[in-house]
């Protein structure tokens, strides 16, 4: 069920990238580190976030190591069902405008994620994809009370294995 890589959906000029992750946590405490921004920041990044449909999303995540109005993300929150959905604009200066969804499903004692960026053009899917493995990775660093691995370091290391799935 583990989807680590993701996957590039294409769809024309446009693509979305979809990952689905088997995390052994409650449902309740992974909506919690998406959708609280204290614990939000400790995986993702400095974030202000108003839990409702219309609220404003605005992130600053800890990497890549570049300036903050180039990493800056915001938003509206599209969809806002807890302990479920949250679905946001992303709206960043290097990146085209798309939609974030964060779906959460109960799976027995566990949680099943299923993240997807859409509305990306495909260089820019391509692109993101190991950086999005790496924020997955902080956060189920996170959710395991560990403290989750740089940013940098962790791009570095799962960005060799996605030239080959491109």
């Amino acid at each position: 069920m583990n989807d680590r890589y993701g996957r590039l959906v294409l769809d024309g000029e446009q693509a979305a990238l979809v990952f689905v992750r088997r995390l052994p946590y409650p449902i309740e405490d992974v909506w919690s580190a998406i959708a609280d921004p204290d614990r939000r920041a400790s995986w993702f990044g400095e974030t202000v976030l108003e839990g409702r449909v219309g609220g404003v999303i605005d992130m600053v995540p800890s990497g890549p190591r570049t300036s903050v109005d180039r990493k800056r993300m915001t938003g509206r929150i599209l969809v806002w069902d807890p302990p479920h959905v949250l679905e946001h604009e992303w709206r960043q200066a290097v990146a085209e405008d798309g939609v974030v969804r964060y779906e959460l499903a109960r799976d027995g004692d566990g949680t099943v994620l299923t993240f997807s960026h859409r509305g990306l053009g495909v260089p820019t899917a391509k692109g993101f994809g190991p950086g999005t493995h790496a924020f997955l990775d902080r956060l189920e660093s996170h959710l395991a009370g560990a403290i989750p691995p740089d940013w940098t370091e962790r791009y570095r290391e799962v960005a060799r294995g996605y030239p080959a799935r491109s």
